[in-house]
């Protein structure tokens, strides 16, 4: 796959994954559009908790057919969109 074609496909995966985080998290003043590519999505940054962890899981399964089952590399998945959206890219795409 062209570099090309494999931005395009991040950034409809990116765009997927804001859209299913605000619907399945139940962000409440939370648009997609407001959730940065880059931006912590734990902690400090959008403030999601290990329940939404789990969350993340579940919306991984039934909208990608991915497991997680490492949380040790869940961490490093989870940490912000791009990186949610890589893993997703490096399963389905490649």
């Amino acid at each position: 796959m062209s570099e090309a074609n494999k931005e395009a496909k991040l950034a409809e995966i990116r765009e997927k994954l804001k859209r299913l985080l605000v619907e399945q998290l139940s962000l409440e003043d939370v648009a997609p559009a407001d959730i940065t590519d880059d931006g912590e999505l734990f902690g400090d940054g959008l403030g999601l908790d290990s329940l939404d962890a789990v969350e993340i899981v579940v919306l991984l399964q039934r909208n990608f057919g991915l497991e997680v089952k490492d949380m040790e590399q869940s961490r490093e998945i989870f940490r912000t969109v791009n990186s949610l959206a890589e893993y997703v890219y490096s399963k389905t795409c490649v």
